[in-house]
């Protein structure tokens, strides 16, 4: 049985409408739907029509298919632990956990880097996001270009512009961190 996406679609509406800092009179202006039935469509009272629909995703800027894609990923909301994908190199043992939902605006990773492991990453690896690496357990030595940051547990740092990068453990233990993504 097929789930009704109409609380989904009033939800993302109010959204995108909130997100933007528009009122309700305003995102009347820019879609041509009246300010009555926004109001009912954002409180579930009405279903839109495609018509209606298409009037406020080009007011939003955004696809038809984006504005629906947005409505429907509303219950991916929630990452849970047991289904967060997992990525094991087999030749290092370093781990990469997607904790996030998918689609999140912050993307987090969890990272574990057993000891004696170095990963080196070429700029063009970082020149789409900025990344946040905060160290959960034990510690990293990070080189950002000719800069080394030698991070202890609870340390964090932001990275520059897109550099060479390497994530290095030099130490007897393993290390757990967090790199916190966002697009550019």
């Amino acid at each position: 049985m097929q789930k009704d996406p109409g609380g989904a679609i009033s939800r993302r509406i109010r959204i995108e409408r909130e997100s933007r800092g528009w009122s309700l009179s305003d995102l009347a202006e820019q879609s041509g739907v009246s300010k009555a039935m926004i109001s009912k469509i954002e409180r579930a009272e009405a279903s839109p029509t495609a018509t209606v629909l298409g009037r406020l995703s080009g007011a939003f800027g955004l696809p038809l298919s984006v504005l629906l894609a947005l409505a429907e990923r509303e219950e991916e909301c929630l990452s849970l632990h047991d289904a967060q994908p997992l990525w094991a190199d087999p030749e290092t043992g370093y781990t990469r956990r997607a904790v996030s939902p998918p689609g999140a605006k912050v993307e987090l990773i969890e990272v574990f880097l057993p000891a004696g492991v170095r990963i080196p990453y070429p700029a063009a690896a970082f020149a789409f996001q900025h990344q946040q690496i905060w160290v959960i357990s034990g510690a990293l030595d990070f080189t950002e270009g000719s800069t080394l940051h030698q991070l202890q547990e609870g340390d964090c740092l932001m990275l520059g512009p897109p550099a060479d990068c390497v994530f290095s453990n030099p130490h007897n233990a393993a290390a757990r961190y967090l790199v916190a993504l966002t697009r550019r």
